[in-house]
């Protein structure tokens, strides 16, 4: 088995009884992130610092030691700190029985690399901005979970993405924290001497270095450069401060360190992938340094490889290598000037023996035009043998994007596929869901991901069961609205009489819709204000009333989906709106797990065929969730009309207006006629019966089907391995 194992250097300042000297190892492996128990064991030592970081690393290190010599005498403490780091050893040793071991056998001298910009791995770990990132993540723990020989590329953000605040006139606010890296649960890689890795990254005029470290994902290490070292020139050190940063040449530096400063770290650790997952083209440029490799020729002696030709390197590069595409939106499929980016090509072309102008051509969107742009998604197209977008219909909407570029399809064959994206179950269910799965499903009950027939179950599970384990978590994400939103209130300025009144905000008993995502006009976050006085009657009905809870980010160069979230946020201090309209500040993976755990419907209505796929939806169906969505992305798949809604159908319009007209329509008439009259329709006992089949449903036809569990043995099956046969 070709599963790595990189060495890592220790850095944090932190002091452990030799009796919890296990807490070391399992404080900078993520995988406390999905297990319930490893939380709550670092909660028992510290529960008031576990509340402020959750984050082990940062906590051990700020332990005062009395609290050591009291546990020290915790017998309970001793024997479930004992258990959780057996169960955490089983689960690092225990190779022979994952999936892949078992069902590709033959196969496990495979190791594959996965690039991507964004790393989604906890919200202490700010290298994500959104869906992108948590696919990563998710991605990531799947294939540690599966046991698949897997290592992981991006890069170390010193500021990460930028936390947000909503002022008083609603504006969005930007700042930009510095991380101690010390104090997260990383650690520098270790090069054969003992010290610091660090590779060497081209430029023009100029070489950088990249420290390596090392955040470990279970059984899968994630590599993450970073150019902030003493022996890089100050104006190169901020090239991985920020995650999407906004100026182009920076963003094109960044991409490089990504591409080609993985590569060579991959190397430096004596690491061969044998296939080569490129995760949207930010990472395209990986392939430029495995021609080089190829074309000069790799190793010494009699491991030595003769160089081959730019033909043969980019057929060769081409075999194992594969794309993800995930977004048919031009501002995703990242490009850059030609100018610029022949500045960056121009050092590749005596490797490469190519012109500029021909490298340029790799990344052209279309061929037969004159002034291209470099096109990352083209470029990515071009250099691997497998490309797929992240849903059946995202699939098919990239195919027809991009079927010019595969000149030799035969008549109606298909250039891209699609499979589509799932989310990684432990990390996002909610405590009292997740105990009604170990009651009915088992304690392994995340094995039966893969066994969607096993998940029928649930359907016999008593209601008032269900629905309490709901009730629970909605009451939790009520305690948490409430905390967000009287922090927000006291920084504008609001009286203590107000303060007090946010206690009586967010009622359990009302039903409850979330819409979280970052705030990209096209997926229309103000589409349900289109009607203000409709909405007004709905929240305020006092027999079926409603409250709505907005979260999501707009990026600082996009100005109009600022502007949305302002207009919402203005709108949620309005008479008829204040108190059933809430928006909560700097959504991350807490926020977004709180939400989708607790909430009763989640809302999604992008403007169709836009919604590469969507995760979100899908947590909340783990949850119990009922999705009113839009037929775009992964729902046209997951939605059978028993366990959620749509938002209008699946037709094309002739103008984006009309849609929205239609979409608005629908999206009332849903909501006043068949949603609210279900939910408050209720028993005896207080329970909706008719909503609780739906959650039965929901559970049971989703969580399977959309797990990442799925979706990498999928990559595993459809893309990673078919290269051979």
């Amino acid at each position: 088995m070709r599963r790595p194992h990189i060495e890592r250097l220790h850095i944090g300042d932190m002091e452990l009884p030799r009796d919890f000297a296990q807490l070391y190892e399992l404080a900078y492996n993520l995988w406390w992130s999905w297990s319930p128990r490893a939380k709550a064991l670092f909660a028992s030592i510290d529960n008031q610092s576990w509340s402020r970081y959750r984050n082990p690393v940062q906590m051990l290190i700020n332990v005062e030691p009395h609290r050591w010599d009291a546990l020290l005498d915790n017998e309970p403490f001793r024997s479930e700190y004992r258990e959780v780091v057996q169960e955490f050893r089983a689960y690092l040793e225990d190779q022979e029985d994952t999936w892949f071991h078992r069902h590709h056998p033959d196969d496990e001298d495979e190791l594959i690399a996965y690039f991507s910009m964004e790393y989604g791995l906890h919200h202490s770990l700010a290298l994500y901005s959104g869906g992108l990132g948590v696919l990563s993540g998710d991605h990531c723990k799947s294939a540690s979970d599966l046991g698949l020989p897997f290592v992981a590329v991006g890069l170390l953000y010193r500021h990460g993405y930028f936390n947000q605040t909503i002022d008083a006139t609603g504006l969005q606010q930007h700042t930009y924290p510095e991380y101690d890296f010390s104090r997260l649960p990383l650690r520098p890689a270790s090069n054969h001497l003992g010290r610091e890795l660090r590779v060497s990254v081209p430029l023009p005029g100029r070489d950088i270095q990249a420290k390596v470290w090392v955040a470990q994902v279970g059984r899968v290490p994630v590599l993450l450069l970073d150019t902030d070292v003493r022996e890089n020139d100050p104006a190169d050190r901020p090239i991985t401060d920020i995650l999407y940063v906004r100026g182009r040449e920076m963003r094109l530096v960044q991409e490089i360190v990504l591409g080609i400063g993985g590569v060579r770290a991959l190397r430096a650790l004596d690491l061969e992938p044998t296939v080569w997952h490129l995760n949207e083209g930010h990472c395209a440029l990986l392939q430029l340094e495995r021609l080089r490799e190829i074309m000069q020729g790799r190793g010494s002696g009699a491991d030595s490889e003769a160089g081959k030709s730019y033909e043969e390197a980019l057929e060769e590069i081409k075999k194992d290598a594969v794309f993800t595409t995930h977004t048919p939106v031009p501002a995703g499929n990242e490009q850059f000037d030609a100018g610029l980016a022949l500045r960056y090509l121009e050092p590749w072309s005596p490797i490469l023996g190519r012109t500029p102008e021909q490298l340029l051509a790799l990344g052209a969107a279309y061929p037969d035009q004159q002034g291209q742009n470099l096109n990352l998604t083209a470029f990515s197209i071009r250099t691997t043998r497998h490309t797929n977008g992240v849903s059946q219909l995202n699939g098919e909407v990239a195919d027809r994007m991009w079927h010019h570029l595969f000149p030799n399809l035969n008549e109606g064959e298909r250039a891209i596929t699609g499979i589509t994206n799932g989310i990684h179950s432990p990390t996002w269910i909610g405590n009292e869901v997740r105990e009604l799965f170990q009651r009915h499903l088992g304690s392994h009950w995340q094995e039966l991901l893969l066994v969607p027939e096993a998940w029928e179950r649930l359907y016999s599970v008593d209601d008032a069961e269900v629905w309490k384990a709901h009730q629970l978590q909605k009451e939790r994400l009520g305690r948490f609205t409430r905390s967000r939103l009287r922090e927000q209130f006291a920084r504008h300025g609001h009286s203590p009489d107000e303060l007090r009144a946010v206690d009586n905000l967010f009622d359990p008993k009302v039903l409850t819709i979330g819409f979280a995502r970052r705030f990209a006009t096209y997926k229309r976050a103000n589409l349900i204000f289109s009607d203000l006085e409709h909405l007004r009657r709905l929240v305020a009905d006092q027999d079926r009333p409603l409250q709505i809870l907005f979260a999501g980010k707009a990026h600082p160069a996009d100005k109009p989906g600022q502007e949305l979230i302002q207009r919402i946020f203005e709108l949620s201090r309005t008479d008829k709106l204040l108190g059933r309209v809430f928006f909560i500040e700097n959504y991350d993976m807490r926020v977004g797990a709180m939400l989708v755990q607790g909430v009763d419907v989640w809302l999604n209505n992008p403007r169709r065929p836009l919604e590469a796929s969507g995760t979100s939806g899908q947590k909340a169906s783990l949850n119990g969730a009922l999705n009113f969505s839009v037929l775009d992305g992964w729902w046209p798949e997951g939605y059978d009309g028993q366990n959620g809604w749509s938002i209008g159908s699946e037709e094309t319009y002739e103008s984006e207006q009309e849609q929205d007209r239609a979409d608005v329509e629908s999206f009332y008439r849903t909501l006043e006629e068949e949603i609210a009259p279900l939910y408050y329709d209720r028993d005896h006992r207080g329970i909706s019966v008719g909503w609780v089949q739906r959650m039965k449903r929901a559970i049971a036809t989703v969580s399977p089907v959309f797990s990442s569990d799925r979706m990498v043995r999928d990559y595993v099956e459809e893309a990673y391995l078919p290269r051979q046969r």
